[in-house]
C-alpha cells in the first residue's frame, strides 16, 4: 500500500508539474519530423481523436510498430500493455483467449458465462473467448482501453475493450508479400493486395498461413520405460516419440470492398474465413500423487504419495503388465523437483521439460457400472469459423452523419483433452463448440459548432451456443455425454454519449446506456450409448434419490461403485432449462483540461458489468441426494445446479497525457481505484467433487497506476516503455472459502516493458536493430490462490534486425523470439484435489526466424 500511494503521489505531482512547461510551445497539429512522436488517431469515443486528446487509458499501436515488433497474435500485443494480461487457453479450452486487464476478465470458454473483456473488429464485438486469439492480419492499428467502458462499448467490457481496426481498401495500387522461415520448421505465408475496380470501388484482398512442428514430444511411456510395468500404448512400433504438441496449422483470409457512390455516402463491406487445424496446446506434468482432501484423505495433495489410481471396487484405471493398478504418481513427472521418472538419456535425448506422457486413451477394462471403455479422444485443436460485416456511413449534413454496423459469424471449435497427461486415464475430453452471432448497431453523430460532439444509438445482439462434449472421468467414477447443450441469448441497448467544450482546453464528456440482457441455458445429461439416466423421485422421502442403488440401501462400494446404473449421480440433467434475465443502467461522466500543448489532464468516474446466468457444468443433479450419504466430507447438498448475479464495477481515475521536448517525449499516466462487486469466479471446491461452479464471491478494491513513454532523443533511435502496479484486496469474500488475502486470476502486481530501436541510414536503405523487453510478477491461475496454480514471474527478451531497402521494395529480417531461453509455463492447471496432478503449458523456448518481404 505504501509503495501505491508513493507512486500515486509521484505521477500526480508529475501531471502538475508539467502544467506549465518551458519547453517548446509548437501546435501538436503542426507536422511532426522524424524525431518526434507521431499522432495516431483512435476511435475510442464513436468519433476520430488523436490519442492524445483522448481521455481514456489507451494503448494504441499501429501496423508500423506491430512490423517492427514482430507480433502476429493478438496475445503477444499484451507484453508492452500496462496492466493487460493476454495468454491462449490451455488444452481445456481449445483455440482461444484468456483476457484480463486491471484484475477483470474470464478464464472459462463456455457460453453460460461472459468474458470480462470485450474484444472488436472493426467495431464488431467478438463475445466468445473461443473465436478471440486472433491473427493481427492486415490491420491498420489496435487500441486497447483500460477500465470499464460500459457506455462506449457496452456489456462484457468491464474490464476494458481490445480494438482491432483493418486497413481499408483505398485503390492504390499497393501490397505486399512476405514469407517466413525459422525454428521447428516454421513457415508463414502473409500478403495484401489493394486495386482500385472503378474510381469509387476499391477491393483490399489479404491472406495468411502458418505452420509449425510442435515443441512437446509425446512419448509412449511403455516403449520408453520397457521395464515398467506400465504397457505400450501405441501400435506404432518401437518408436517411444509418437508424436508433438505445440504444433500449428492455420489458413486465415479476408476480402474487404469499399464503395463511395456519393461525396456523402461510404459503404464498407468485408468477409473473412479461418480455419486452423492445430495439435493440443502442449501440456506437461508438473507434480502427481495422492488427491486431497477427500473423504479418506483430509490432507492436501501429497506429491510423494502415488494415487492408487482404481476405481470405487478397487479396479485398475489402468491394468499393469502384472495384472495390478497402475498408480499415478512422479514416475509420469518428466523434469524438475517432484519428478522419479528414470527415462534413460539413450532413449530420449532431449530436453525432458518439454516431455508429455499423455495417450487421449482410456483402456479401462469395462464394468456394468462403467460399460463404456475403451474410449479415445482426439487430439486435435480444431476451428473453422467465417463471417460477414457491413459498416455504412451517410453524410446528412456537415454536423451529422448516421453510422450503421450490422455483422454475422459463425465457428465450430473441436478440441481434445487428456486433463491428466498421464499413461493412466484419469480424465479424457473431447469438446465441439457451434456457435453463430448477429448484431446490429446504429449509431447517429452529430456536432454542434466546436462547442460540442454527441452520438446516440442503439445496439442488438443475438447468438446461440452449444457445447457438446464426450466427458470421461474415472476420477469421479461417471462417463458421460455432455449436451448439446443450448446457449441462446439476446442483448439490446440504447446509448447516448456526448461532449461539450465550455472554454477552450476545457472539455466534459458524458455518456448513458441501457442494456437488456436474456440468457437460457438446456441441459443435456445421457450415456455415452444414448440412453439417459432418469429419476424416480418417493414424494415422501426429504430429498430427492437417483436411480443409484447405493441410495436405495444396496451394499455397493458407493455410488459410483459395481452394481449402480451407469452415471446415476447425473439423474434429472437432461432437458432441463435456466434462465437468465437482467437489465442494466451504465454510466461515464469525465472531465479534461488541456493547460498548454503539451500537457492534458482529465479524471473520470465510469461504470461497468459483465452478465450473470448459471452453472454450465454440474457434475451432480438435483436428484443427487446429500454429499454425506454419498460418503463426501460436507454435509451438504451435492446438487451443483445453481444461479449467479450480474458483476458490477465502478472505476475512478485520473490521469495525464504529455508531449515534451519539442515533441521528443511523450509520457502518459493513470492512476485508478476500482470498486469491485458480486466478483464472479470458477470455485473448484465445494462439497462434491469434481466441481466447476461460478459464484459471486464478493467484493473487491483494486488500486493501482499506469506510466508509457516514447522517447525519441536521437536521430534514429527510439525508445518505447510502460509501467504498472495494481494492488487487488478483497473486502468480502463471503462463505465462498477464497482467502481475504487472495487475488483475481492472471493479474500480476507489477508488470513493465522497454523497447529499443535504433535506424541507422547506408547507402543501400536502412539497418534497424530492435531489443523488446518485459517483466511480469507472479500470478495465479486459479482463484483459490492455490500454491500449485503460481506462476512465477519473469523477463523476457525478443530481438529483431532488419534491412529495408532505399526505396522499401524490399526488407529482409532475422528475429529470435525469447533470446534468454527462459523456461516458464503459460498457464498452470491445478487440479491436483481431484485428478491428484499438477500440470502446466510450456511456453516455447529460444527461437529464431528469418523473413523476407516484398512491397509494391
Amino acid at each position: 500500500m505504501r509503495v501505491q500511494h508513493a507512486v500515486s503521489t509521484a505521477v500526480i505531482a508529475l501531471a502538475t508539474a508539467l502544467a506549465a512547461p518551458a519547453w517548446a510551445q509548437a501546435d501538436a497539429a503542426n507536422d511532426t519530423d522524424a524525431n518526434q512522436t507521431q499522432d495516431i488517431i483512435v476511435t475510442a469515443q464513436f468519433r476520430e481523436t488523436r490519442l492524445q486528446d483522448t481521455p481514456i487509458a489507451i494503448t494504441a499501436v499501429n501496423a508500423a510498430l506491430l512490423d517492427q515488433r514482430g507480433q502476429t497474435s493478438i496475445a503477444d500485443v499484451a507484453a508492452q500493455s500496462p496492466n493487460v494480461t493476454l495468454r491462449p487457453q490451455p488444452q481445456n479450452g481449445g483455440a482461444g483467449l484468456i483476457a484480463f486487464i486491471r484484475g477483470v476478465g474470464q478464464t472459462d470458454f463456455n457460453y453460460a458465462l461472459d468474458p470480462g473483456v470485450g474484444v472488436y473488429i472493426d467495431d464488431v464485438y467478438i463475445p466468445t473467448l473461443s473465436s478471440s486469439l486472433l491473427d493481427l492480419m492486415d490491420l491498420d492499428r489496435v487500441e486497447i482501453l483500460r477500465g470499464p467502458q460500459g457506455t462506449l462499448a457496452g456489456k462484457n467490457s468491464i474490464g476494458g475493450a481490445i480494438k482491432l481496426f483493418s486497413a481499408k481498401p483505398d485503390g492504390s495500387g499497393s501490397g505486399s508479400f512476405q514469407a517466413t522461415y525459422g525454428s521447428y520448421n516454421r513457415l508463414d505465408f502473409r500478403g495484401t493486395a489493394d486495386f482500385k475496380v472503378t474510381d469509387n470501388l476499391f477491393v483490399r484482398v489479404s491472406g495468411v498461413a502458418k505452420s509449425r512442428d510442435g515443441y512437446v514430444d509425446l512419448l509412449d511411456y511403455g516403449v520408453t520405460h520397457p521395464t515398467s510395468n506400465v504397457p505400450a500404448s501405441n501400435a506404432r512400433g518401437a518408436n517411444g516419440v509418437v508424436g508433438t504438441q505445440g504444433g500449428q496449422s492455420y489458413v486465415a483470409g479476408r476480402i474487404a470492398l469499399r464503395w463511395e457512390p456519393t461525396d456523402n455516402l461510404e459503404i464498407n463491406l468485408a468477409g473473412d474465413y479461418t480455419s486452423d487445424h492445430s495439435e493440443p496446446a502442449p501440456t506437461v506434468v508438473i507434480a502427481a500423487g495422492l488427491p486431497g482432501p477427500t473423504s479418506t484423505n483430509p490432507n492436501a495433495f501429497n506429491p510423494s504419495i502415488p494415487n492408487p489410481a482404481t476405481n470405487a471396487n478397487g479396479g485398475a484405471w489402468l491394468t499393469g503388465k502384472n495384472g495390478q493398478p497402475v498408480p499415478v504418481g512422479c514416475a509420469f513427472v518428466p523434469a524438475g523437483r517432484y519428478s522419479c521418472d528414470t527415462l534413460a538419456a539413450s532413449v530420449y535425448g532431449g530436453d525432458r521439460r518439454f516431455v508429455s506422457y499423455a495417450n487421449f486413451l482410456d483402456g479401462m477394462t469395462p464394468t456394468s457400472q462403467a460399460p463404456y471403455k475403451p474410449y479415445a479422444a482426439l487430439q486435435n485443436q480444431n476451428f473453422v469459423g467465417w463471417g460477414i460485416h457491413g459498416n455504412v456511413t451517410l453524410k446528412l449534413s456537415d454536423s451529422l452523419n448516421l453510422v450503421w454496423i450490422s455483422s454475422y459469424r459463425q465457428y465450430q471449435s473441436n478440441f481434445g483433452q487428456d486433463q491428466d497427461a498421464t499413461p493412466v486415464p484419469v480424465a479424457q475430453l473431447d469438446n465441439q463448440l457451434n456457435h453463430h452471432a448477429w448484431s446490429q448497431e446504429i449509431r447517429l453523430n452529430g456536432k454542434i459548432g466546436d462547442f460540442a460532439d454527441y452520438t446516440i444509438g442503439g445496439f442488438y445482439f443475438d447468438q446461440e451456443g452449444k457445447y457438446t462434449a464426450r466427458v470421461d472421468l474415472n476420477y469421479a467414477g461417471i462417463d458421460f455425454v455432455h449436451g448439446p447443450d443450448t446457449t441462446p441469448s439476446t442483448s439490446k441497448a440504447i446509448f447516448a454519449n456526448g461532449v461539450i467544450r465550455p472554454i477552450e482546453g476545457w472539455s466534459i464528456s458524458g455518456g448513458l446506456r441501457y442494456t437488456k440482457d436474456e440468457k437460457t441455458y438446456t441441459y443435456f445429461r445421457s450415456n455415452p450409448d444414448g440412453t439417459v439416466p432418469f429419476v424416480n423421485v418417493p414424494p415422501a422421502l426429504p430429498y430427492p434419490i437417483p436411480i443409484c442403488q447405493f441410495f436405495q440401501g444396496a451394499p455397493t462400494a458407493g455410488p459410483t461403485g459395481i452394481g449402480n446404473t451407469p452415471n446415476c449421480l447425473l439423474s434429472g440433467l437432461y432437458n432441463i432449462s435456466d434462465t437468465f434475465k437482467g437489465d442494466r443502467w451504465d454510466w461515464r461522466i469525465s472531465t479534461d483540461f488541456r493547460f498548454s500543448p503539451e500537457l492534458l489532464v482529465y479524471g473520470s468516474v465510469a461504470t461497468g458489468f459483465k452478465g450473470g446466468g448459471v452453472n454450465p457444468r454440474p457434475f451432480f443433479g438435483p436428484s443427487a441426494g446429500s454429499c454425506t450419504a454419498a460418503g463426501y466430507v460436507a454435509p451438504a447438498p451435492c446438487n451443483q445446479l445453481g444461479s449467479f448475479n450480474p458483476e458490477t464495477l465502478t472505476t475512478y481515475e485520473l490521469g495525464f497525457k504529455s508531449d515534451l521536448f519539442d515533441r521528443r517525449v511523450r509520457l502518459n499516466g493513470a492512476v485508478f481505484l476500482n470498486k469491485y462487486n458480486d466478483i464472479i469466479l470458477t470455485l473448484s471446491a465445494c462439497p462434491s467433487s469434481p466441481c466447476l461452479k461460478p459464484t459471486n464471491v464478493g467484493k473487491a478494491d483494486v488500486k493501482g497506476f499506469e506510466l508509457e513513454t516514447t522517447i525519441r532523443p536521437l536521430d534514429g533511435l527510439t525508445i518505447d516503455g510502460s509501467l504498472s502496479y495494481i494492488n487487488f484486496q478483497y473486502k468480502n469474500v463471503g462463505t465462498s472459502g477464497i482467502s481475504i488475502n487472495a487475488t483475481t486470476p492472471y493479474t500480476p502486481e507489477w508488470t513493465y516493458s522497454f523497447g529499443v530501436q535504433y535506424d541507422h541510414e547506408i547507402a543501400p536503405g536502412t539497418i534497424s536493430a530492435r531489443f523488446d523487453g518485459s517483466f511480469q510478477s507472479d500470478i495465479f491461475t486459479e482463484s483459490s490462490n492455490s500454491e500449485w496454480s503460481r506462476v512465477k514471474g519473469n523477463f523476457l527478451g525478443n530481438g529483431r534486425l532488419t534491412f529495408t531497402t532505399k526505396d522499401k521494395d524490399w526488407r529482409l529480417s532475422l528475429e529470435v523470439q525469447n533470446i534468454f531461453n527462459k523456461f516458464y509455463y503459460l498457464t498452470v492447471s491445478d487440479v491436483s484435489a481431484s485428478l491428484g496432478v499438477v500440470t502446466g503449458v510450456p511456453a516455447t523456448p529460444r527461437t529464431w526466424a528469418l523473413t523476407v518481404k516484398r512491397s509494391f
